[in-house]
């Protein structure tokens, strides 16, 4: 099944390309064309950016959900997105332009405001001398309501202009994809996505107790911080490109869970196959549904967001079985 979901996102991601307020032909992207600059220089980097962040958003929600052992945990859980929004949103407020080695300063922003969600956390949980997962559950779910709050307060603060690009912006899209935002995403995901594959091992020993993979030789404090820095790097990433983008990373470890294994060897490569198929899919029915407009990515996948709540209710597993 893992090979299945490879070969389909192959054929999704060289196949969403083509497709678009007008359909390009393989025939007619010919070098010189203006087919051929809108292909290559617009929906090309438009498709990678939409895997790369569907991808990783998936294998977030796949880490959060084994570490916490709770179902309805993904990367908005921690605060790690309303870090990264928060300070993406104070770079492009206070007019910061520009790259520093490469890399833009909002893609900075975001991950110093990922850094910042993750140490609050950190630091609640270290309050509690007997710290636990859902200890640090409850402590993320309270920062991301104290950094969603800021954020609505720097809308309310900023002028009429401002505060649509904020409303805009925190709808999720991929408009604004090309060779530069994907070349730093790109970084940011393949440390991420690394740091995360090394811990899959680790991981089905979480999903039993941290007590039992402590008597099993598993460093869980070590382990933990490992997963949270590549989660922090992957948002940090993909929240400066592309804006808070809901339900992927909720939605798809499940469904790879059902159709796929609960081994977290196997799990992990589904989960980045399957959330980026997912994202460019719909990424490409926003595009066109309603062309030559076009309908912000985080709207859709918002709408499928409650009726997969409900698959989850009422499906053959409830919610409390599903883990491990």
């Amino acid at each position: 099944m893992v090979a299945l979901f490879g070969i389909v996102a192959v054929i999704v991601v060289g196949a969403a390309a083509f497709f678009g307020m007008k359909f390009i032909a393989p025939s007619m992207i010919a070098a010189g064309s203006l087919d051929h600059e809108i292909f290559w220089q617009l929906r090309v980097p438009r498709v990678l950016t939409a895997f790369l962040a569907g991808s990783g958003l998936a294998l977030c929600g796949m880490v959060f959900q084994a570490m916490f052992r709770n179902p309805l945990a993904d990367p908005f859980t921690l605060g790690t997105a309303s870090g990264a929004s928060c300070g993406a949103v104070v770079t492009m407020l206070a007019g910061i332009t520009g790259s520093f080695l490469g890399i833009p300063f909002v893609s900075i922003g975001a991950f110093l405001g990922a850094v910042a969600a993750m140490t609050c956390v950190s630091a609640i949980t270290s309050l509690k001398k007997t710290s636990s997962g859902l200890t640090m559950l409850l402590a993320g779910i309270a920062v991301s309501f104290l950094f969603s709050s800021l954020l609505m307060f720097f809308q309310y603060m900023s002028s009429l202009r401002d505060s649509f690009q904020i409303v805009r912006w925190l709808m999720g899209g991929i408009q604004v994809a090309n060779f530069g935002t994907l070349v730093p995403l790109f970084s940011f995901w393949c440390i991420g996505v690394v740091l995360i594959i090394l811990q899959l091992p680790r991981l089905d020993q979480l999903c039993a107790g941290e007590d039992l993979a402590k008597s099993r030789g598993i460093n869980v404090a070590a382990t933990k911080q490992w997963l949270l820095v590549a989660a922090t790097l992957l948002i940090a990433g993909i929240v400066a490109a592309c804006g808070p983008i809901g339900f992927i990373g909720l939605m798809v470890p499940h469904i790879c869970r059902r159709f796929v294994s609960t081994n977290h060897l196997f799990l992990g490569p589904s989960c980045i196959f399957l959330g980026g198929t997912l994202l460019v899919i719909a990424d490409t029915i926003g595009r066109t549904i309603i062309a030559p407009a076009e309908l912000p990515v985080g709207v859709l996948t918002a709408l499928i967001g409650g009726p997969f709540f409900l698959w989850l209710l009422f499906g053959k597993k409830g919610t409390g079985d599903i883990i491990g």
